[in-house]
């Protein structure tokens, strides 16, 4: 349990982001107290991308072991044409990839990556975890900062930091903005490995692309399950139904993919329909720091999946973070301003990215997809032009602090 002389950093919010916080918090032999709003620590969903930004952090948080355990290395990153099944390009994940970049890429599930995480933090004897807290108020006064949650429960300490999500309130302290709607909606979820018809390696990424839509395949589970996703621009949207169920049904979805390859439509067979995730993101800040308050992870800089990048930055934000922290000591304020300095353009930088290439991955011209899959044909698979600014971020990162 904590001792309770040492004021705990607060971090806000207990998924993926606000764990490797903690963890990195406890690195600097400082306290950190996670609440959580669940009844219970767990991530909801399916499959996760983590590339080499993401498992330098990994690394370095001391749980990749776990971690290598219940993941899966791919081979390739594939793209292939939705509709005529014809490979357009590839990335080679294997030796070389890890070699350029210091760590390996990684596919599992997102409640193993979120387990192993919580148990690294139930082990350490600087972080305790608080469920059942939705946070409702925060300020900070005289050096120290208290939030108070929905059941009226207190919590003060040393410093805040928002990890509560793409719904954050903690986000409300900097700007009265609203998440996004991309018109996008994705279906999520994995079968038994069995269950799939073979086409290529099993071992690979797959990314099926073709207009206004796309489906993403991989193994997870140490190759036991095989995780599909399936997105679609909904024409169904509008701002007055945005909030309801009306728009991206999987009636659309099938009416969207006929036409598609037969390996495309044997997935759609599969998928989960119960339920829908709805696409947001959020316009990049000038500011997300005030005195000892500051955001991290979707809650400062939420983005679209097409990049996968969305857990990657938040783990490159918690090990930045965490780099400050021991440069600065017991100067936070300077330690936020530091980390923010450096996250505010870098992840500005990947949210647009983000965006301009599900417009290129979803182009509905002939001239435009012409152009992209001409540029595709011609790279080889050891090309790594377009990911070496997202993928090689944290070896320079941490080689230019040490």
């Amino acid at each position: 349990m904590m001792n309770r002389e040492n004021k705990p950093f607060i971090v806000i919010g207990g998924g993926i982001g606000g764990l490797a916080t903690a963890l990195g918090i406890a690195e600097t032999k400082q306290y950190v107290k996670v609440l959580e709003q669940a009844p219970e620590f767990g991530e909801i969903g399916a499959g996760i991308q983590l590339a080499a930004n993401a498992t330098n952090v990994l690394q370095r948080l001391g749980v990749m072991d776990k971690i290598n355990e219940i993941a899966v290395f791919p081979k390739r990153l594939v793209l292939m044409d939705a509709f005529s099944g014809k490979e357009l390009s590839a990335l080679d994940l294997g030796d070389v990839y890890k070699e350029r970049y210091g760590a390996p890429y990684v596919v599992l599930h997102r409640s193993d990556l979120h387990k192993v995480l919580a148990e690294a933090c139930e082990s350490n004897p600087f972080i305790e975890l608080v469920t059942n807290q939705t946070i409702i108020e925060a300020e900070e006064s005289d050096g120290e900062v208290t939030v108070i949650a929905s059941d009226g429960s207190h919590h003060s300490g040393t410093a805040i930091i928002g990890a509560d999500g793409l719904w954050s309130n903690a986000r409300k302290l900097f700007v009265e903005d609203q998440p996004v709607c991309s018109q996008y909606v994705a279906y999520r979820g994995a079968i038994p490995m069995e269950e799939v018809t073979s086409h290529g390696d099993l071992d690979d990424v797959y990314m099926w692309i073709g207009p206004n839509l796309h489906l993403v395949q991989y193994p997870v589970r140490r190759g036991e399950l095989y995780n599909q996703v399936v997105v679609f621009k909904s024409s169904e949207y509008t701002k007055e139904n945005e909030h309801t169920i009306h728009w991206g049904t999987p009636e659309e979805m099938d009416r969207i993919f006929a036409g598609t390859c037969e390996l495309v439509q044997n997935a759609i067979s599969f998928i989960q329909r119960q339920r829908r995730w709805p696409m947001y993101d959020r316009l990049p800040i000038d500011n997300w720091t005030k005195g000892r308050i500051t955001l991290m992870g979707d809650a400062a800089h939420p983005m679209l999946q097409y990049l996968a990048q969305g857990a990657c930055q938040a783990l490159e934000d918690a090990a930045y973070l965490t780099d400050m922290l021991h440069k600065h000591g017991q100067d936070i304020e300077q330690a936020f301003v530091e980390y923010q300095k450096e996250r505010i353009p870098r992840t500005a930088n990947v949210q647009n990215s983000a965006r301009m290439w599900g417009e290129i991955i979803h182009n509905t011209t002939d001239a435009g997809i012409l152009l992209r899959d001409t540029i595709l044909l011609s790279r080889t698979d050891k090309d790594f032009q377009f990911i070496d600014e997202f993928h090689g971020y944290n070896k320079k990162a941490r080689e230019s602090i040490i």
